[in-house]
C-alpha cells in the first residue's frame, strides 16, 4: 500500500433512533499527518439522509471512512443469517437490498418493517418484551468480527437485538439501507477488495478506538475536553480547541477518526488473519478489530 493511500479519514457517530433528525449522529475528519481532527458542521443536528447527501456529494477525495455499525448480520455460526427461512439472503449485498426492499417506503432510511416482518422477527429482541423464539437467548448471535473485538477488550452487542441503550441493531439496519445506496458509489471492506485509489467504507467499532487512546471498554466514552485531548494526545493527534463539556457522540467520532489515520496504512489492518473469503461476503468485519 502507498504510505498515504488516504488523504483524510473521517468517522461518523451513526444513530438508528426513531425521526429524522438525531443527536446521536456525529460527523469528524482529519488529514494526514497529526493535525486535530474537526467536527463536520459542529452544532448540527446531523439526519441520516444528510449522512448520505454528504457522502454522496461533499466526501473529500481518497478518504477513509469509518462507520459506527454493523454492516451485516451474524451468518458462520449457522451458515445463514435467518436459519429456517427459505429464503434468507445469502450475501451481505443481498441482505441489505433485502432490508431496502422491505422498508423502502419507510422515511428517514428506518427499517421498522423489516424487524417486523413474519419470517424475520422470529431472530430478533425487540421492544416490548418481543423476544423471538429464534433470537437465541442470552446475549443473542455473535458475527466472528465481534468474537475479536471481544478478544480485544471490547464487549459486544449481537445485533440481532434492537433493545436498550447497547442495542445495535436498529442503527445497522439503517445503515444497510445507506450501504444500499453507496456501494455502487464507493468501495465498502471488505466486501469490496481495497482499491488503488478513491474513497473506502469500513465498519469501527469506537471502543476500539477509546481502548486504543488508552481508555478501557468500561470507561470509553468521554465528556470533556480536557480527556478527549489527552485520548488524541495519545494517538499521536494535535489537541482540538475547546474546554468544558462535550458530548461523548462528538468525542466518540473525533477519536475515532484519528485512530483510523493511524491504522490505515498498515497492511496487516486489511488482512485480519481470520477473515476468510466467505465471512468477507457475509458477515464483514470490523477495522482494527484482529
Amino acid at each position: 500500500m502507498k504510505p498515504e493511500r488516504f488523504k483524510h479519514f473521517a468517522a461518523i457517530d451513526w444513530s438508528g433512533a426513531a425521526g429524522e433528525r438525531h443527536h446521536g449522529i456525529a460527523l469528524a475528519l482529519c488529514e494526514v499527518g497529526d493535525a486535530a481532527p474537526i467536527l463536520v458542521r459542529p452544532g448540527h443536528r446531523w439526519s441520516r439522509g444528510e449522512v448520505l447527501g454528504w457522502l454522496l456529494h461533499d466526501l473529500p477525495p481518497d478518504t477513509m471512512v469509518g462507520f459506527d455499525m454493523s454492516f451485516s448480520f451474524a451468518h458462520a455460526d449457522q451458515s445463514s443469517y435467518f436459519p429456517g427461512w427459505t429464503d434468507s439472503p445469502q450475501t451481505a449485498r443481498e441482505l441489505w437490498a433485502l432490508v431496502e426492499t422491505v422498508s423502502s417506503d419507510e422515511p428517514y432510511l428506518g427499517a421498522t418493517k423489516f424487524a417486523d416482518h413474519l419470517d424475520i422477527a422470529p431472530h430478533f429482541r425487540r421492544h416490548g418484551g418481543r423476544e423471538g423464539a429464534l433470537f437465541g437467548g442470552g446475549r443473542g448471535r455473535f458475527r466472528q468480527t465481534e468474537h475479536a473485538q471481544a478478544r480485544a477488550g471490547c464487549r459486544p452487542y449481537s445485533n440481532f437485538n434492537l433493545v436498550g441503550a447497547a442495542q445495535v441493531g436498529k442503527c445497522s439496519l439503517a445503515g444497510m439501507r445507506l450501504l444500499q445506496r453507496l456501494q455502487h458509489r464507493h468501495a465498502i471492506w471488505p466486501f469490496d477488495p481495497l482499491p488503488d485509489g478513491g474513497s473506502v467504507l469500513v465498519e469501527i467499532y469506537t471502543t476500539l478506538a477509546a481502548i486504543a487512546a488508552g481508555r478501557t471498554a468500561a470507561k470509553s466514552k468521554i465528556r470533556d475536553y480536557a480527556a478527549l485531548n489527552a485520548a488524541l494526545s495519545a494517538l499521536n493527534s494535535k489537541p482540538v480547541r475547546g474546554h468544558g463539556p462535550i458530548t461523548d457522540h462528538a468525542a466518540d467520532a473525533l477519536i475515532s477518526a484519528a485512530w483510523l489515520r493511524g491504522l490505515a496504512h498498515d497492511p496487516a489492518n486489511w488482512s485480519p488473519p481470520l477473515l476468510t473469503a466467505e465471512i468477507a461476503q457475509t458477515e464483514g468485519w470490523t477495522f482494527g478489530a484482529a
